[in-house]
C-alpha cells in the first residue's frame, strides 16, 4: 500500500537528475536556495551517466583498445578473449563510482533528493509518485530538465528482446553474430564501434544521403571509408521496410537505391534519434506552453513563459548534448538567486566517439551555403603530420572555416585520434573572436595532434612551410 508523504516546502524543485539537473541544482545550493532535485530513476546522473555518455565511453574505450593492438605495424597477438561479464562489470563500476560520488555531492550541499515520476499540479507545485508513496513538492521557482528518450520506429515488434534501443545497446547482454543498427547518427556509430570490436558482423542503415547528418562530407568520408573495410554493410539513403521475428533471427527488409533485400539478424539497435520528454510531465497544468513534439520554448535565462519556471536541456531544443545542459542550468539557477546572467554561447561543439573521432564546431560549410554566409575553408591532411603518421593515424584531417574579409574564425571541424579534445581549441578562439593569425602564432607543441590546427591556420594564411602553400588560397564561397 503507497502513503502520502508530508509536503516539501523547497525555494527551486529541479525535475530531472541528468547533467543539467544536478548542476542546476547543485549551483543554487552553492548560492544559498533550498533546493530539491527530483528524478525518476533510483540514482543520479539521468541517462547520460547511468545508460548514455559515461558508460557507452567506457565501452569505447575497450574497443579501442582492442582495435589499436591489431593495428601497430609488426606486432601480432592472438584474437582477444571477451570475458563479457568482466566487461559489464568495468563499465558498471565507473557508473557506480560516479553516481556515489554525485550522492555525496548532493549530500554535502543540502539537497534534498526525491525519487520518482514527477508531474506539475499547478503552477507552484509537483507531484512524484514512486512505489514506496506520492509526495508533493510546493516550490517557489522550478527548473524543467526532463530530458529526452529514444525514438521508437512504428510497426516493429518491440516485444521481441533482440530488439534494443540505446539502453538496451548498452546492457550488453552478449555479443550477436550479425547486428542491425538502424541510423547512422552518433548514438548508432558509436555502438556499431563496441560491437565490432567485440565481435560482431556491423550493418548499419541510414535513411539520409550520408552518416552523421549535420556534418561535413568530407569529414564524413573518412569515417565512412575507415568502416566500410571493417563493417560487413554501410547503406546510407537507405530504410528498413520490414521485420519479422522468427527463432532463427529477425527478418529485415531494407529498401534503398539499389532496391530491395532481404536479410537475417540476431539483434536489432534502433538508434534514429531522440524525442523531448516536455509532453510527460503534465506541464500544462502548471501554465507551461508545450509544442507538439514535445519542446518547451525558453528565452535567454532559461525562462518559459511562466516567468516563476525555467527549462533546460534536451527539453528546450537542439542540440541535445550534455554539455549543453550544464551551461543552461548555471544560467537558469543563477537567474533565480538575483545574477545578471544570460545564455550566450557562441557555438556548441558536437563529438562522434567513432573510430576516428569526428568534431566540429562553429559554421559547417553547409550551414554558410544554406545561409549566404561568404567564407573560406582550409584543409590540413594529417597525412603530413608527425605525429599522426607515428601514431598510424594518417588519415585524419583538421579544417577551419574564416571571414574573407576579416580573417576571423567562423568554425572548425577534425577527424581523425582525440578529435573531441582536440576541437576545445577552436571553440574558445571562437569565443575569443580570434583571426586565424592568432592561431598560427600561438606556439604549439611538436609532434602533437593540437599543431593541426595551427598548420591549417597557416594554410589559410600562406604561411604554412610543411606543405607546399597555394599560390591563391581557396577561392571565397
Amino acid at each position: 500500500m503507497t502513503k502520502t508523504a508530508a509536503p516539501l516546502d523547497t525555494d527551486i524543485a529541479v525535475l530531472g537528475a541528468g547533467p543539467g539537473g544536478y548542476t542546476a541544482a547543485f549551483r543554487a545550493a552553492d548560492l544559498g536556495k533550498k533546493v530539491v532535485l527530483i528524478d525518476s530513476g533510483p540514482r543520479l546522473g539521468g541517462v547520460c551517466l547511468n545508460v548514455g555518455c559515461i558508460p557507452s565511453k567506457a565501452l569505447l574505450h575497450t574497443a579501442r583498445a582492442i582495435t589499436d593492438a591489431a593495428a601497430i605495424p609488426g606486432v601480432r597477438f592472438s584474437a582477444p578473449t571477451i570475458d563479457l561479464d568482466a566487461v559489464r562489470a568495468g563499465k558498471d563500476g565507473i557508473v557506480n563510482r560516479l553516481c556515489h560520488g554525485l550522492a555525496g555531492l548532493a549530500r554535502q550541499r543540502g539537497v534534498t533528493v526525491v525519487n520518482g515520476v514527477g508531474r506539475f499540479t499547478a503552477p507552484s507545485a509537483l507531484q512524484v509518485q514512486s512505489p514506496q508513496g506520492t509526495t508533493e513538492v510546493r516550490f517557489a521557482h522550478a527548473i524543467i530538465a526532463c530530458g529526452s528518450a529514444p525514438v521508437r520506429l512504428p510497426g516493429l515488434p518491440y516485444d521481441d528482446p533482440r530488439i534494443m534501443d540505446s539502453t538496451g545497446a548498452l546492457e550488453l547482454r552478449d555479443v550477436p553474430r550479425r547486428l542491425l543498427i538502424v541510423g547512422g547518427g552518433i548514438i548508432g556509430l558509436e555502438m556499431a564501434a563496441i560491437y565490432h570490436a567485440l565481435g560482431s558482423k556491423i550493418t548499419v542503415v541510414e535513411r539520409l544521403p550520408q552518416l552523421l547528418p549535420g556534418a561535413d562530407p568530407d569529414l564524413v568520408q573518412v569515417l565512412a571509408r575507415s568502416v566500410a573495410t571493417r563493417y560487413e554493410g554501410v547503406h546510407v539513403g537507405t530504410e528498413l521496410r520490414f521485420v519479422a521475428a522468427a527463432a532463427d533471427g529477425l527478418h529485415v527488409t531494407l529498401a534503398g537505391p539499389g532496391g530491395s533485400t532481404a536479410q537475417v539478424f540476431d539483434r536489432l539497435l534502433v538508434a534514429v534519434g531522440r524525442r523531448p520528454n516536455g509532453a510527460l510531465i503534465d506541464a500544462q497544468k502548471a501554465g507551461v506552453r508545450v509544442d507538439p513534439r514535445g519542446f518547451i520554448a525558453v528565452d535567454a535565462q532559461m525562462r518559459t513563459n511562466v516567468p516563476t519556471i525555467f527549462a533546460i536541456g534536451d527539453v528546450v531544443g537542439e542540440p541535445m548534448l550534455a554539455h549543453k545542459a550544464t551551461h543552461e542550468a548555471r544560467v537558469a539557477a543563477e537567474v533565480i538567486c538575483g545574477h545578471a546572467v544570460r545564455f550566450d554561447a557562441r557555438t556548441i561543439p558536437a563529438v562522434a566517439y567513432t573510430d576516428p573521432e569526428i568534431a566540429w564546431m562553429g559554421l559547417t560549410e553547409e550551414q554558410a551555403r544554406r545561409r549566404g554566409t561568404r567564407y573560406e575553408a582550409a584543409v590540413f591532411p594529417w597525412q603530413a603530420s608527425g605525429r599522426a603518421l607515428a601514431s598510424g593515424a594518417a588519415h585524419g584531417l583538421t579544417k577551419v572555416l574564416f571571414d574573407p574579409g576579416t580573417r576571423r574564425l567562423l568554425g572548425a571541424g577534425i577527424v581523425g585520434t582525440s578529435a573531441g579534445d582536440l576541437i576545445a581549441e577552436a571553440v574558445l578562439a571562437l569565443e575569443l573572436d580570434a583571426e586565424l593569425g592568432d592561431l598560427a602564432l600561438a606556439v604549439h607543441a611538436h609532434p602533437t595532434f593540437a599543431e593541426t590546427l595551427a598548420m591549417a591556420a597557416e594554410l589559410a594564411q600562406g604561411t604554412i612551410t610543411d606543405l607546399i602553400a597555394p599560390r591563391s588560397r581557396h577561392a571565397k564561397r
